[in-house]
């Protein structure tokens, strides 16, 4: 197992900030407001040919606004008492408060390494000021700053004499996972819980509070020997509804896990409409051609009352152009169908994954043409195509070579885009079709011209 090193501190001492300055990316939401970080964020680091896992926790002491204190000082707990490291960061700007003396006094309690770290040292006559923290019974504190990049490598340094010794690992732990999902959705739809229930382990916050997840969180865990990663993000809201920090960049963080994930499930709450907010991820989702499960969790409530049919027929209704996305009902806090759900996500990562040879595709497209021509053009000729073939993976990508690509209508690229789906072993996922046109030293120009 990889050493862990937890970051602890009151809060808005700049936590969140030190960890996305370690891991050299802006993973976690930094703002002035206190109180940002609730669930532990993980990523692994590389330094001198060595693995740590950094893990950012929520600020001791803070007084939640949703009042969720109990369920984020577990979430601190657990993330001190799995450390090999801690990093106590206080702001050396503000000097040693009551509170910082109070996450000293339970440090001390344990028998653990701690390195105590002055951030917002901005200037060398911060690091003088920094020497007031002696008083919290540590050693000399690391002085650095995250927001202007001073010190890091110190920081380093001090994490690395800290670590104990790396015995073999198991190497799943920094591997590329086999698969990244999403989930997303609007508020109190049953992301976390449901990410809970997968990984088997209380790993985020879930309440009934709306909102209650802020910040997109990776959760990386394994089933049947194959690593995933589960993405939780948080809930979005109505355009006109954002109104702070805090939802603008939760926004921006949900739609960009989106484009780096492999699969998206999208969740619907069973007891309720269909809503804007759902609409704009729905249309978000088609933009980015990612693989998609309509997720429609909470079906205990509704079984009793509602074939599956009816929400299917619903769902299909509103988003008509993705009739091929498959749907998905399940009960996340019992588990009920979660791991079919899982394993159909498996099946359309595979999918988005698929090669067709050449000859097959010729063939398909062929027989399109021939059962439904396209169109004459404003110049009484009808467009050809010559031939065609895959040129991608994830969306699978089909290249139409052709004389004139503007000639070919919306609605006839949609008939052909249909008979792909319905012919290839890939029909649950978008498939992107190129059209192009031949130029005269394409190698492929001899084949003959009546269409492939």
């Amino acid at each position: 197992m990889l050493p862990q090193v937890s970051i602890v501190g009151r809060p808005n001492v700049g936590k969140s900030s030190i960890f996305n300055w370690l891991v050299g990316r802006r993973l976690a939401i930094v703002d002035n407001m206190a109180g940002v970080t609730r669930d532990r964020m993980k990523h692994v680091i590389e330094n001198e040919g060595r693995y740590f896992e950094i893990i950012d926790t929520g600020g001791i002491g803070i007084n939640d606004v949703d009042e969720l204190d109990e369920e984020i000082e577990q979430q601190i707990e657990i993330g001190i008492q799995g450390a090999d490291v801690l990093l106590f960061v206080v702001d050396a700007k503000s000097g040693p408060i009551g509170l910082d003396q109070r996450v000293a006094k339970r440090l001390r309690g344990l028998n653990k390494p701690v390195i105590l770290v002055a951030n917002k040292c901005d200037g060398d006559n911060w690091e003088v000021t920094a020497n007031e923290f002696f008083s919290l019974g540590f050693d000399s504190p690391v002085v650095c700053s995250a927001k202007n990049n001073r010190r890091k490598e110190g920081l380093l340094e001090a994490i690395m004499a800290k670590l104990p010794d790396q015995d073999d690992f198991d190497k799943k732990e920094i591997a590329h996972p086999d698969m990244k999902f999403v989930l997303v959705g609007r508020r109190n739809v049953g992301k976390s819980t449901l990410v809970n229930t997968l990984v088997k382990d209380e790993r985020m916050i879930v309440s009934e509070v709306a909102g209650t997840t802020r910040d997109s969180v990776d959760v990386r865990f394994e089933v049947d020997g194959k690593t995933m990663v589960a993405i939780d993000t948080p809930g979005l809201r109505r355009g006109k509804s954002v109104r702070t920090d805090i939802d603008f960049y939760g926004t921006h963080r949900a739609h960009r896990s989106i484009r780096h994930a492999d699969v998206t499930l999208m969740m619907f709450d069973a007891g309720k409409r269909i809503s804007k907010v759902d609409r704009q991820l729905v249309h978000y989702i088609e933009q980015n051609q990612k693989p998609c499960i309509f997720v429609v969790n909470k079906w205990d409530l509704m079984a009793e009352h509602m074939p599956t049919e009816r929400w299917a027929d619903y769902l299909h209704d509103n988003f008509t152009s993705l009739w091929n996305v498959p749907i998905a009902f399940i009960t996340g806090q019992t588990g009920q169908n979660c791991r079919r759900l899982l394993n159909h996500a498996q099946m359309l990562y595979k999918q988005s994954r698929s090669r067709i040879g050449t000859p097959k595709l010729n063939r398909i497209i062929k027989e399109a043409l021939v059962r439904h021509p396209p169109p004459m053009g404003a110049n009484r000729r009808r467009p050809k195509i010559f031939y065609a073939a895959q040129i991608g993976i994830q969306p699978p990508t089909i290249m139409l070579k052709c004389n004139n690509p503007n000639a070919f209508s919306h609605t006839y690229q949609k008939y052909l885009l249909g008979v792909l789906r319905d012919s290839l072993d890939f029909g649950e996922v978008p498939i992107r079709m190129v059209l192009e046109k031949r130029s005269n030293a394409d190698p492929n120009q001899e084949i003959q011209e009546t269409s492939v």
